[in-house]
């Protein structure tokens, strides 16, 4: 449902105009109601809050005596913050959060299909730069067969 990569500017409140052609889709599914996250690769999870859902309930279902599990239980979940789209289809980028991701003025929003991923530009620029790199033969196994 959401795909594209959109450059953007938080307003000095940290709000993030979420573009045009998003809004109708976040708003008929979720009314407009989101969940931002912490992800290991330093940026941002913008998820509609029912496909956050059950995420969160497999995430937490898992053992919490596993160290890995409650790590990604203390990240996803932990950091999780529900924000809204406002009238002028714009939603609050929580501080801490964008302290974590090192977002300041100027970011990036990646349409990631059920999800948004929101990075800060310089690091969406780091970031695009590895992934340019042919990585050879350490290709998932999963990619075997599968072409462009």
């Amino acid at each position: 449902m959401f795909r594209g990569v959109t450059q953007l500017t938080l307003d000095s409140k940290g709000r993030l105009a979420v573009p045009s052609k998003h809004r109708e889709a976040l708003l008929a599914h979720g009314e407009g109601r989101l969940v931002v996250t912490a992800d290991p690769s330093r940026c941002l999870l913008l998820y509609p809050l029912p496909a956050w859902e059950p995420i969160q309930q497999k995430l937490m279902a898992l053992s919490s005596f596993n160290d890995r599990i409650r790590v990604l239980q203390r990240l996803l979940v932990g950091h999780a913050d529900d924000v809204e789209l406002d009238s002028a289809g714009r939603i609050l980028v929580p501080p801490a959060l964008r302290v974590f991701a090192g977002i300041e003025r100027q970011v990036v929003l990646v349409g990631q299909g059920n999800r948004f991923e929101l990075w800060g530009d310089t690091q969406w620029r780091a970031f695009t730069e590895v992934a340019l790199v042919v990585p050879g033969e350490d290709m998932p196994a999963e990619l075997d067969g599968f072409s462009l």
